[in-house]
């Protein structure tokens, strides 16, 4: 399976803007083969705009997943993206993918939230999801959550072999593409994609280094600190001698 993954500068609370950024990157996924673009987290309004998180955060099912339903649906290839949703009184830090039907195949609210910004906007998300996607059981994670060893582990135990993950990772934090993000997949014997934004949102910037990795720890497609359509086939075959064999290794000792 082909996977896009999108890097990008924040919208800056600009939602047609957005919808006009998906759209189009989207579509030059969709004609590179591709069957799942992946884009930031919060890219819908925005990573660093605590201001609007409440105010524009949408309802599963509203507005704003209509029409990026209609988006995937149009371009005839799956859509992951990160936007604030609204439940009642609450409002979450949310992932959600869509098939190439423009129908929702997993949603995802954020477990690990990072900082003082992120707590103080977003209720905690409390559960994992998981769906079967090309031949992949996946599941969605947003930036910081596959940080935590853990959170990876779990999925891998349920037999995941694909995370997608929107990010907005902040510059200084390269090694969580480099390092971490690698770690996990091997560890794990599966493919993560990250999907970080660039440039920078009022104040903050954002370190880039979007990556796809695959199970050998290596990059299928990395970029820089540029905007960027990485697409690539994730179908690599790999020598099973050189990949991890931690899960089944593993012994618990008692201290």
């Amino acid at each position: 399976m082909k996977l896009a993954l999108y890097q990008g500068p924040p919208i800056q609370g600009d939602i047609e803007e957005g919808f006009a950024r998906i759209e189009a990157q989207l579509g030059a996924a969709a004609l590179s083969g591709a069957r799942m673009a992946v884009f930031p987290e919060l890219f819908l309004p925005g990573y660093n705009q605590p201001g609007l998180h409440a105010s524009l955060s949408q309802p599963l099912g509203g507005a704003w997943c209509d029409r990026l339903g209609q988006l995937a649906e149009t371009a005839r290839c799956g859509l992951t993206i990160g936007w604030a949703e609204r439940d009642g009184d609450q409002v979450y830090n949310a992932a959600t993918a869509f098939g190439p039907d423009g129908a929702i195949l997993g949603h995802y609210r954020k477990i690990q939230l990072f900082g003082p910004m992120e707590q103080q906007s977003f209720a905690f998300g409390n559960g994992y999801t998981l769906f079967d996607y090309q031949g992949h059981k996946t599941a969605l994670m947003i930036c910081y959550d596959v940080e935590f060893a853990h959170h990876v582990k779990a999925l891998a135990d349920q037999g995941v072999t694909l995370i997608l993950v929107p990010t907005a990772n902040p510059a200084g934090f390269e090694h969580v593409s480099t390092a971490i993000v690698p770690s996990r997949a091997s560890e794990h014997v599966l493919t993560i994609a990250y999907a970080n934004f660039c440039g920078s949102e009022n104040g903050l910037g954002f370190g880039g280094h979007s990556v796809i990795v695959g199970p050998d720890a290596r990059a299928l497609a990395a970029a820089s600190t540029t905007e960027t359509l990485l697409v690539t086939d994730i179908a690599k075959t790999y020598d099973p001698a050189l990949l991890s064999t931690q899960s089944t290794d593993y012994r618990e000792v008692t201290p």
